[in-house]
């Protein structure tokens, strides 16, 4: 197997798992620091292809082709979590992967992630473990108002999950899950969302950008902005929150915490996502050290950048036919448009990041 003992030089090759808009931003991060990189996709047009020295397009469970894919790599990352453990495994015999097989398999499961959590002394929303009908009706009974029930796999954007306010909602709700096991959440009555993407290096080093508060429409992000409204002790404990999290899950390269905050001020934990995150778009052109540099730094053994910004910022997504009007959109701010060859609803096809003069968090 290789080992990364030392830094990966200019030159080397990073591998990356997934060939979507996170991969591709990765790759010309990459480009940036005169690194290579080897994109691994599950179908042959991803846009991440479009950026990359080389690719593979096949399963994520072919092991053949993931172990040639391994050894055209110095270290390997990914821009998604969900992928099968053996998989993992797999590469994890033949080189370098960050981050690891242990913060991959947490962060994968609802469940598993929420009691990891609520472990370190953080505070999460009630949630209850939910694998039939009967358990469905009995932890809506526990939870004692409304909730969210949602699989513990596999969900993003909104699907794989619905709100309910009755124990036959919430059976319902789990029955259309086919039988996936789920886990049902309180509902948390916040006064908004915020998250914060941060970075820890191979050597414990720690970095944290500033968080941004976040909007959502229809189960998917809308816009980030930052300053947020949090006060400077909040964003204090937001970095701190991560910063806890990165040591439990010896976790290196970047990876983002969504908080929900409270009426009362207080920051839950919703969801912890192992990678490079929508809400940190904005970091490419407001900070000196994008998000994808400094997971790229990470992951190949480099010290951590600075993440402080220079700028204001709000980054907006742009969804479905909204990408039509491109030549519009460019007239208006940092546009980044990812290649997709359609447009269909709900389907992030860019974003555009507009820049005002820097204020204090």
């Amino acid at each position: 197997m290789k080992t990364l003992n030392t830094p990966i030089p200019p030159g080397g090759t990073i591998g990356i798992i997934g060939g979507g808009q996170l991969g591709r931003m990765l790759a010309m991060a990459a480009a940036r620091l005169g690194m290579k990189t080897c994109i691994y996709n599950d179908a042959p047009d991803a846009p991440a292809f479009q950026v990359t020295d080389r690719s593979f397009a096949a399963p994520y469970d072919d092991l053949e082709k993931l172990a040639a894919f391994a050894d055209a790599c110095d270290a390997v990352t990914f821009e998604f979590e969900n992928l099968p453990a053996h998989a993992i495994a797999h590469l994890a015999d033949r080189v370098p992967v960050r981050p690891g097989a242990h913060a991959l398999a947490i962060t994968q499961d609802r469940l598993s992630e929420k009691t990891f959590v609520e472990r370190l002394g953080l505070k999460t929303a009630p949630f209850f473990d939910v694998t039939s009908a009967g358990q469905a009706r009995e932890a809506f009974a526990k939870l004692g108002g409304r909730g969210i029930i949602k699989t513990r796999r596999f969900g993003y954007d909104g699907k794989g999950q619905a709100k309910v306010a009755s124990a036959d909602e919430a059976v319902k709700a789990f029955e259309s899950f086919k039988g996936a096991p789920a886990i049902l959440e309180g509902f948390v009555d916040f006064e908004y969302e915020a998250s914060v993407v941060a970075a820890r290096g191979a050597d414990g080093a720690f970095a944290a950008y500033d968080p941004p508060a976040n909007e959502h429409e229809n189960h998917i992000l809308r816009r980030s902005t930052v300053p947020s409204p949090l006060s400077s002790a909040q964003v204090t404990g937001a970095k701190e929150i991560a910063q806890a999290i990165g040591k439990a899950l010896d976790y290196v390269g970047v990876f983002a915490v969504e908080l929900f905050v409270g009426k009362d001020g207080a920051l839950l934990v919703n969801e912890i996502a192992p990678r490079v995150h929508n809400t940190g778009h904005w970091t490419i052109e407001a900070c000196a050290c994008s998000q994808f540099e400094q997971h790229i730094r990470a992951v190949a053994g480099w010290p951590l950048g600075d993440p402080a910004r220079h700028a204001d910022a709000v980054m907006e997504n742009i969804i479905g036919a909204e990408v039509d009007a491109w030549e519009a959109l460019a007239k208006t701010g940092a546009l980044h448009l990812y290649g997709k060859a359609e447009s269909r609803l709900g389907r992030k096809m860019g974003h555009i990041t507009r820049l005002k003069p820097l204020t204090k968090p």
